[in-house]
This record gives structure tokens, C-alpha cells and sequence, in this order.
């Protein structure tokens, strides 16, 4: 058993999420050298480097390469058209036309499954010294509080139910972005909004809206970079590459990639994954051994495919 004492400096896991048009792209260009997956192609006013996503599959293969990149922060605009290239893919590669056709909620329990699997993928770049922030709109939701007397309005992240939980549980850093507004109460009791141009960053829950922080941060601060520009300064620095070149295959998911349909006809097989799922639908654990083995696995696969071609 190893113990280890004190603080530990590492990459920080930020997610930020806000109103329409407060600038959570604008602010994440602040942070050290960014790379942006721009899945929502709208990074265009900004002087950035990014990579256009557009599937799911671009998505992960983006994710393995960056972690051999120089960029010290890989940004995702957005996690919820994440989530939506995520649909995109698990209806395309179970052919089914609709989230509702694999029953009550099980399709987005498989969706939120792919999705964990992301945020395991953003936990290596992590480890490899690089801060991770993942930006999401917004959505106002009714709730109910089981020791409130009545429902109340309150912002999330537009997520489905059993993502946003994953985000919030997984992030360092949950802040909510908003613009400050003040409310006067005229004479015959009518409300007036005034002010709405001050841009401000909430880091405590509170009963409108989901915020955390780790770092000890005020409860609300200024939009500006100079706010929380300390809590980056110290993260440990990703070994450079041996090769600079491009690199061909970054993750081992890529290499399985590769095999695709054969690793996927050897797990159904084996009963690893049922044949409606394709390999990487497998579970955790079974994905673990995988990883932990890639070139053991894929001569075990081709020695199946030989096996199975001669008994043809």
C-alpha cells in the first residue's frame, strides 16, 4: 500500500457552462495554449488553433493524439454536441432510427456508458500534464427539492439526465457563467431588471444553478482571465515527444480500430458484448484487458478469424 501526503499539483478537469452569448469560448481561449475540438464550428471569431469534429469517431481519435501534442489545454466546444455526435454514432452503428427504439431509457443508459468512456480518454491527457476544460450551454429546468414546498426554476447543463451527472462528478472545476443582473420592484409590485452587461463567473452551488470549485475559490468573481489565471500556473509539464512528426497511432483504441470487425465478431463470440453492440461497447473491464495488451489481443483475434475462415 502506497501513502502519499500533502497537496498534489496536477492538470485541472474544467468544465464551464453558461447563458447565451456570455463568451465560454472567449474565456477558454484564455487558458495556456489551447487546442480546440470545435464540434459546434464556432470558434471562427477567435484566433486559435482547432481541429473541426464532426463525428463521434473524429472525436476519440482526436482526443488519443492530442495527448502527444505541445497544446496545454484541449478544450471541447461543446460537451452536449458531444453528446449528440455520441447519439449520432450509437444509432448509426445499432441501426436504429431513434433513441427511443432500444426501450425505456436504455438508450440513453448506452449513450452516458460511451460517454464516461470519453471522460476515462480525457483523464489520460490529464496524466499527461494537460488541463481539460469542456464547455456546455445551458438549460432551465423545473425542480423539486424533497424539503422544498414547491418546484422551482433553476439552470443545468443541457445535457441528458444521466450524462450531466458524469460532467458535474467528474470536474474539478463546475462554473456557472452568467451576466449580473439587479431587480427593482416598481410601486405596484412589477419586477425591473436592470444592469446585464457585467460578465460574472459562480463557483458554489446554489438553488439556480450547479457551481463548484476545489481551489478555494471566492463564490462569484469577475469574467476575466486574472480570476482563476493561479490555479494553472503550476501543473506539471507534459514530456515532449520523442518524435515531433505527426504520429500515426496515438491510442490504442486506433490500432483495435484498425480490427474493428473482427474484434467485434471475436467478443460477440466470446460473449464479451451482446450482437447488437460492437467492441467498443464492451464493458469497462473488458476494455481494460484490451488496453492493457493490444498486440496479445489482436493476435488472439487473428488466430480466431483463421480458426473460424478454415472451419468455412
Amino acid at each position: 500500500m502506497k501513502i502519499t501526503t500533502g497537496k498534489q499539483t496536477r492538470a485541472q478537469r474544467v468544465v464551464i457552462y453558461g447563458v447565451e452569448s456570455v463568451g465560454k469560448s472567449t474565456f477558454a481561449a484564455q487558458f495556456p495554449k489551447p487546442l480546440f475540438l470545435d464540434i459546434e464550428q464556432g470558434t471562427s471569431h477567435l484566433d486559435v488553433d482547432r481541429c473541426d469534429i464532426g463525428s463521434w469517431k473524429q472525436l476519440t481519435e482526436a482526443l488519443a493524439e492530442a495527448k502527444v501534442t505541445e497544446y496545454q489545454t484541449i478544450v471541447i466546444d461543446s460537451a452536449d454536441w458531444a453528446e449528440r455526435l455520441c447519439v449520432e454514432d450509437l444509432l448509426a452503428t445499432s441501426k436504429k432510427t431513434s433513441i427511443e427504439d432500444f426501450g425505456f431509457g436504455k438508450g440513453w443508459v448506452m449513450v452516458a456508458e460511451r460517454m464516461s468512456r470519453m471522460l476515462a480518454s480525457i483523464d489520460m491527457l490529464i496524466d499527461a500534464g494537460k488541463h481539460v476544460v469542456l464547455i456546455a450551454h445551458s438549460k432551465i429546468v423545473k425542480f423539486e427539492a424533497p424539503d422544498a414546498l414547491a418546484a422551482y426554476d433553476r439552470y443545468e447543463l443541457k445535457l441528458s439526465k444521466q450524462s450531466s451527472p458524469l460532467l458535474k462528478e467528474f470536474a474539478d472545476e463546475l462554473w456557472f457563467l452568467r451576466f449580473k443582473t439587479k431587480v427593482s420592484t416598481s410601486d405596484t409590485g412589477r419586477g425591473k431588471g436592470l444592469g446585464g452587461k457585467e460578465r460574472i463567473l459562480l463557483t458554489t452551488h446554489s438553488a439556480a444553478y450547479d457551481a463548484k470549485t476545489r481551489s478555494g475559490l471566492a463564490e462569484e468573481l469577475p469574467l476575466e482571465w486574472a480570476s482563476v489565471s493561479h490555479l494553472f500556473k503550476t501543473a506539471k509539464t507534459a514530456p515532449a515527444p520523442e518524435k515531433p512528426a505527426v504520429v500515426k497511432v496515438a491510442d490504442w483504441t486506433i490500432e483495435v480500430a484498425k480490427h474493428g470487425e473482427a474484434a467485434t465478431t471475436f467478443l460477440r463470440a466470446k460473449e464479451q458484448i451482446t450482437e447488437d453492440q460492437d467492441w467498443t461497447e464492451a464493458s469497462d473491464r473488458v476494455l481494460e484487458r484490451i488496453r492493457q495488451d493490444v498486440p496479445k489481443f489482436l493476435a488472439t483475434v487473428a488466430a480466431f478469424h483463421a480458426l473460424t475462415t478454415e472451419a468455412k
